[in-house]
């Protein structure tokens, strides 16, 4: 059934998208809101959009999973009325050339609603467009953005709308996006035919988080385990110990030293360890901080602790787990 409601006013043309398609690219984030776009005008009756593809050089553009796409055209100028979105993937800190900062600072100032899909909310960082404001980025890459960008107020919701800037999580996360810019343009109807034809049976918002609970990430649903794990993550610089973390939730270091070995088979220092060695990896291959401030971000307050506790965790240490990494990327 076609949505009624959903008309263009005389006079007013589609609205016009523009995907920038950086290099290695995640194509779940752009095919996403494309198909979101693509549905609404085919269940509406009009072209209410279209969109165009764009990207350094102007002739193709790789995404992560291997697949080349024809751009309509190199870095073009765009319009007050345009919504321009960015769509990020692997190694986003490489794709974000001087060029495209350049590009995105220009036409920035003519006022269009600028976004970041996935991980390209790293590139309207870098150039500035989201100094004080609210935002969102892949989990994978919170850690890195949270060091590298302290005047962006970093949040874990699938998308953000602050204002005329737009991030998103990634994955799945445009179609949220764009059923609310559907929603918000055309009518709540409209924008449901969309997710019904998507087979998009739970439609979140911005209040709506990336990951899924720890509870349900763990497999466990004990309540104290999940407040002890759930302090644990937001306390990663400054490690709490066990005795500190028991007693916050009202047990002794004995009752939680069990509840660990029992849920997840290892100690809650080991449990914190992987937790802050996980971070100390993420921030190795994703920013160009020195090993040692790696190591002070992640609680550990000396260089020569941080790499022995990393090798007996990754069979490697930091600075060689950095080179490999560098070097994958290079190829």
């Amino acid at each position: 059934m076609l949505d009624k409601g959903a008309r263009l006013r005389p006079g007013e043309g589609p609205k016009r998208f523009v995907f920038v398609l950086l290099d290695q690219f995640t194509m779940l984030c752009f095919s996403s809101a494309v198909e979101a776009l693509r549905i609404a005008n085919r269940m509406s009756g009009q072209k209410l959009y279209e969109w165009t593809l764009v990207g350094e050089g102007g002739e193709d553009a790789q995404c992560s999973a291997g697949i080349w796409f024809r751009l309509d055209s190199d870095l073009e100028e765009v319009t007050r009325d345009d919504v321009v979105l960015l769509c990020g993937g692997i190694d986003v800190a490489s794709a974000t050339t001087k060029r495209l900062l350049s590009w995105i600072r220009r036409e920035a100032r003519k006022g269009p609603m600028i976004g970041g899909l996935c991980t390209a909310g790293y590139t309207l960082a870098r150039a500035g467009l989201l100094d004080g404001k609210r935002a969102t980025i892949h989990w994978e890459n919170q850690d890195s953005f949270a060091e590298e960008f302290e005047e962006v107020t970093l949040t874990k919701s699938v998308f953000v709308v602050d204002g005329n800037r737009i991030t998103t999580a990634g994955g799945t996360a445009s179609i949220d996006l764009m059923l609310k810019l559907i929603a918000e343009d055309h009518g709540e109807d409209l924008a449901n035919l969309v997710a019904d034809q998507l087979i998009y049976t739970s439609i979140r918002t911005d209040q709506d988080t990336q990951r899924l609970s720890i509870p349900t990430r763990i497999g466990v649903r004990h309540p104290k385990l999940g407040q002890v794990i759930r302090m644990m993550e937001q306390n990663i610089e400054d490690p709490i110990s066990p005795a500190q973390l028991a007693m916050d939730v009202g047990m002794s270091t004995r009752q939680l030293e069990r509840l660990f070995r029992r849920y997840l088979n290892r100690s809650p220092k080991r449990y914190y360890m992987e937790l802050r060695l996980g971070k100390a990896r993420n921030l190795l291959m994703q920013t160009d901080m020195s090993v040692i401030n790696v190591a002070l971000a992640c609680g550990f307050a000396s260089p020569s602790h941080f790499s022995k506790c990393y090798r007996a965790h990754y069979d490697t240490t930091p600075y060689r787990e950095r080179g490999s990494h560098a070097a994958r990327v290079k190829t």
